[in-house]
């Protein structure tokens, strides 16, 4: 049974910064990529960040490029995103994602998915 759980969403004023975490109990976890998508009201989910098995290759949206960092933790089963430079569109429910093999961005290739977690940015 694989379990991700995510924290640290909130309501934040433009330009501020939150860190997301996403606690994950899967046997071998650093043998899964791991990534964050994003969901805002009415719209499609779509892809935010992903990294790697190992931590040593990440892959990022355009619209977060330069201000998200993600980041693992495969000692605590852990990944995170950093989220610098908010802005009103950043605006969405955040969710955690796991897949084995290779990064992806499609929605479809992820097997377990998190209950998400709500990020506001207030302008």
């Amino acid at each position: 049974q694989v379990q991700l759980v995510e924290s640290g969403g909130g309501l934040v004023q433009a330009g501020g910064s939150l860190r997301l975490s996403c606690a994950a109990s899967v046997r071998a976890f650093s043998r899964w990529v791991m990534a964050w998508f994003r969901q805002p009201t009415g719209k499609e989910r779509e892809f935010v960040a992903a990294i790697s098995w190992s931590g040593g290759d990440s892959n990022y949206a355009d619209s977060v490029k330069g201000r998200f960092t993600i980041a693992r933790d495969n000692a605590k089963n852990t990944v995170y995103l950093q989220m610098n430079s908010l802005k009103p569109e950043d605006t969405a429910v955040y969710y955690c994602a796991a897949k084995q093999w290779g990064i992806a961005r499609s929605t479809t290739e992820y097997v377990y998915w998190g209950q998400g977690t709500q990020v506001t940015v207030s302008s």
